[in-house]
């Protein structure tokens, strides 16, 4: 286990780690603009109308997935000795990254029983690499936060 995991998988820490995740999707849906946007923040209220505390129900479930993946990175990165912070080193990564991220999600949803919820995900799942990229950063700065 690397210093991501160690620190974001903390049980003193996880609850705040799942809050600052949480605010972190909620700030990406409330920025998306135009018609891409409207379609993300219908499907994000479908998400919330069906399960008001999806978001943070969804961080709890899916961050031991996503933590190492994050700390491959993160060591990546240290490892590079790159003159940047890590949110500036991955945003130059963030499809690949985005990418990783993903294939749990799909993988989760994959397995899903919860018909309404396939059906919003497999909606949105086009658009989404470029969303998830989008949030590569902030990701990223929330690994900053707690690793320092």
């Amino acid at each position: 286990m690397g210093v991501v995991a160690e620190r974001l998988l903390d049980p003193g820490k996880r609850p705040e780690v799942i809050k600052d995740c949480a605010a972190l999707v909620d700030s990406e849906v409330a920025s998306k603009k135009g018609v891409t946007g409207m379609m993300i923040k219908g499907g994000y209220k479908a998400f919330k109308t069906l399960k008001p505390r999806i978001v943070p129900e969804a961080v709890e479930h899916l961050i031991d997935d996503f933590v190492p993946i994050l700390d491959a990175y993160y060591e990546e990165f240290k490892a590079q000795d790159s003159p940047t912070d890590f949110a500036e080193w991955a945003k130059q990564r963030d499809e690949i990254i985005a990418d990783d991220m993903l294939k749990v999600t799909d993988g989760k949803i994959e397995r899903s029983d919860k018909g309404a919820l396939k059906k919003i995900y497999k909606g949105l799942r086009n658009i989404a690499k470029n969303q998830v990229a989008s949030a590569v950063p902030g990701v990223a700065a929330i690994v900053v936060k707690y690793v320092g």
